[in-house]
C-alpha cells in the first residue's frame, strides 16, 4: 500500500474515533436528549466508514497493478 493511501486512511481513522467519541460523550452528558445531533453524528460516522472502505479498495486495486 502506498504512502498517500496510508496517510489518508490514518486521518480518516482518527476522524472516525473523534466522531465516535463525540457521540459517546454526548450520550453520557445528555442521556440522548438531543436526537438530531446524535443522528447527524451517526450519519457522519457512517460516511467516514464508507470513505475508509473505499480508500482500502482503491489501495488494493492500485497495489494489484
Amino acid at each position: 500500500m502506498s504512502t498517500p493511501f496510508l496517510i489518508i486512511i490514518g486521518l480518516l481513522a482518527i476522524a472516525l474515533v473523534v466522531v465516535l467519541g463525540m457521540g459517546i460523550i454526548g450520550l453520557a452528558r445528555n442521556g440522548g436528549n438531543n436526537p438530531r445531533r446524535s443522528n447527524k453524528l451517526m450519519q457522519l460516522r457512517v460516511a467516514i466508514q464508507f470513505a475508509i472502505i473505499l480508500m482500502l479498495l482503491l489501495a488494493a486495486l492500485a497495489a494489484g497493478k
